[in-house]
């Protein structure tokens, strides 16, 4: 590749190989030098000879100097242009083949570009246009491809295993391969060319040499001059580094003809006469080239005005070579003072540009050193700095020399930026594998609960867990729907079983509301027989009927509280009191609980009981602190009365709990020496 790179290169310039072939027969010549031909005894160039070909020997004043600079740094520039041409005509088109923002280009669009010209153009016409393509696809490539190896170490890849197929990389190296096939065949065959034209050229300029002195007819003598000059327009393209030199060399050879003819002044001075008339045209249209708006479609023709100057058209007499020599060259500074004035514009457009994009990239260094510790917060970072990727490119170009530095310092904050999210996303990561062992827990205790019949214990508990695994943070994608979806099932079981132990107990349930519903219309409509122990027995009765039936729907819970109401309404007509009611009614509970059999209801009860009494004491506690504030109050005193009344209630639920307690305590009793006699028989 580098070969080809550096073929190309020598072809480009010249073909540098056949520059060996001339050497010789240009020393014989006055190329660069005006006077080598006085040094080395050779024609003497009349120094009126340098004039049209840009380099006047006039001593200028210091004052002048620099813009006599400018003036020859013009001429330079149009004659090295000429030269590339020179090699082949196709090489012009170059100059209409608009050089687009590459820069601003996405990946795609500059493979899009990089197809169209290797189709549409001639290979020789858009070598600078390809050269700036590929820098600027390999630019943001190697910037792709770095987010992208970024991007796989952040998720736990090894960066030697790094592989990424990009489309866009392979469809542009299959273009470039086919514009590099086409170029090196293109210029492999124009060396050939480019020598073998030369050699013509230099054929020409000996026969242009060898018409001086000679003795024959000066009307045959010119007739072969106008030959030679026909048959140098048709020799075809040269290498670009002799191009100047070998017109220098046939331009002066030409003069010192015209200087033989002065024999035939005649002929002469017609041809004079016609070629001051064609410069003249050209220093005209060179002039008002200076008002043509498209300065790049001014200095294109005006570099053809330069090129029709050397090639078509011959030397004036010697009074006036100077002067039209002049003209032309003082219209060239003209547009080009224009065209710097032009440059300079450019650059000032180009200086905001590069305000705008160090702004854009202390904006994404702003982000990257502050890159936020929360995944949503990161992702709208990350948006902003795709936005303002897009914004730098789309700011425009910026000046050459500080092209390199303001790439390399948006590519270094991008970087940094990438590199403090990859190290957010990797720390991340160590606490979403710590999650998934949290929520790997959780799930074995789900299974393990969700077959159980213990109601009561493992629905808090499932509930309890199911709502650790929402305070639980995220695990690693691969494992997230898996493990969620074994948790989700074991829950899904044990609740569905749940729901369906629910709906038989809710049918039970409205059987005793219905059982008890009958009961309290019984119990609304008994009428007391005077005799309270028949009447105890009867209210008794209703009792154990009542505490037959179990649990009613929750929304007809009321129930209890208006059988409960009427029942001790009752006792008391008959002369029972609060205490002895709701001992009787306890009484019942606890022929339950002896029937039972179930420790674990016994010591349920018995736990509730202590901490009724304890409810009690402490409101006891707290009504007595109460009534110390009424310490100097009458004991008429409606507030008075209703906290000694309350003292009271609670004084008398409190014995009547600790009466519970005491029977309940007899009960176990009774009911472990039963166990144990029991034992003892066995």
């Amino acid at each position: 590749m580098q070969e080809n790179e550096q073929k190309l290169q020598e072809t480009e310039s010249g073909a540098q190989k056949v520059s060996d072939i001339i050497n010789t027969s240009l020393e014989e010549s006055p190329i660069s030098d005006p006077n080598s031909s006085e040094k080395e005894g050779t024609e003497k160039v009349p120094e009126e000879d340098n004039t049209e070909n840009g380099s006047s020997q006039e001593i200028v004043t210091k004052n002048d100097s620099s813009k006599k600079e400018d003036a020859d740094k013009a001429l330079e520039e149009i004659d090295e242009s000429n030269a590339e041409d020179a090699e082949d005509v196709e090489n012009e088109k170059r100059h209409h083949i608009p050089m687009l923002d590459y820069h601003g280009m996405s990946l795609e669009n500059l493979v899009g570009e990089l197809q169209r010209l290797v189709k549409n153009e001639k290979v020789q016409a858009i070598h600078k246009h390809i050269s700036a393509i590929k820098y600027e696809f390999d630019q943001k490539f190697q910037a792709f491809l770095e987010h992208k190896k970024e991007e796989f170490v952040a998720h736990g890849g090894n960066e030697i295993d790094f592989r990424y197929n990009s489309v866009a990389k392979r469809q542009f190296n299959e273009v470039f391969g086919e514009y590099r096939e086409k170029r090196d065949h293109y210029y492999k065959e124009l060396e050939q060319n480019l020598k073998n034209n030369l050699q013509k050229r230099l054929e020409i300029i000996d026969e242009l040499k060898g018409l001086v002195n000679v003795e024959e007819d000066i009307n045959t003598t010119y007739k072969n001059f106008k030959d030679l000059q026909e048959r140098w327009r048709n020799a075809g393209p040269i290498p670009r580094n002799n191009y100047n030199d070998v017109w220098r060399t046939y331009h002066h050879h030409m003069e010192i003809f015209y200087d033989f003819l002065h024999l035939n002044r005649e002929l002469r001075d017609l041809d004079f006469k016609h070629n001051l008339e064609e410069k003249l045209k050209l220093v005209e249209r060179a002039e008002s080239l200076v008002n043509e708006p498209d300065l790049s479609k001014a200095f294109r023709e005006l570099q053809t005005l330069h090129k029709i100057w050397k090639e078509d058209i011959g030397p004036v007499a010697k009074e006036q070579r100077e002067e039209v020599w002049e003209k032309f060259s003082n219209a060239t500074k003209a547009l080009h003072e224009k065209r710097q004035d032009h440059f300079q514009e450019l650059e000032k457009v180009y200086e905001k540009n590069l305000e705008k994009k160090q702004e854009i990239i202390a904006s994404i260094a702003q982000i990257g050193n502050n890159v936020s510790n929360n995944h949503r917060a990161l992702q709208q970072q990350i948006k902003e700095i795709e936005e303002l990727r897009e914004s730098f490119f789309k700011a425009g170009k910026v000046p050459l020399k500080l092209n390199e530095q303001t790439w390399s310092d948006f590519k270094e904050a991008v970087r940094t930026f990438n590199r403090n999210k990859n190290a957010f996303y990797k720390n991340q990561k160590k606490e979403q594998h710590l999650n998934l062992e949290k929520k790997k827990a959780l799930l074995a205790l789900a299974l393990s609960l969700k077959d159980s019949e213990d109601w009561d214990t493992a629905t808090p508990e499932m509930k309890r867990i199911q709502s650790e695994w929402k305070k639980i943070g995220h695990v690693p994608r691969k494992y997230s729907d898996k493990i969620w979806n074994e948790f989700k099932t074991a829950c899904n079981h044990y609740f569905n079983r749940l729901h369906a132990e629910k709906n038989a107990g809710q049918q039970e349930e409205y059987k005793n509301l219905e059982a008890k519903s009958a009961c309290l219309d019984r119990l609304k409509s008994f009428q007391l027989s005077g005799d309270k122990e028949k009447d105890m027995k009867a209210l008794k009765g209703f009792l154990a009927d009542w505490k037959k039936h179990g649990r009613v729907p929750y929304n007809k819970r009321h129930l209890n509280g208006k059988f409960n109401k009427i029942i001790d309404a009752l006792f008391k007509k008959i002369g029972v009191s609060q205490q002895e009611s709701e001992l009787i009614k306890y009484g019942d509970k606890m022929q339950q609980l002896a029937k039972g059999d179930d420790d674990r209801a016994l010591q349920n009860e018995r736990t509730f009981i202590r901490r009724k009494i304890e409810e009690s004491k402490s409101e006891i506690r707290q009504l007595e602190n109460n009534l110390q504030f009424f310490s100097n109050s009458s004991g008429d005193n409606p507030l008075v009365k209703e906290v000694v009344e309350n003292i009271d209630r609670h004084k008398k639920a409190l014995e009547t709990w600790k009466t519970k307690l005491i029977k309940l305590k007899v009960m176990a009793n009774n009911r472990n020496k039963q166990e144990e006699a029991s034992s003892e028989e066995e």
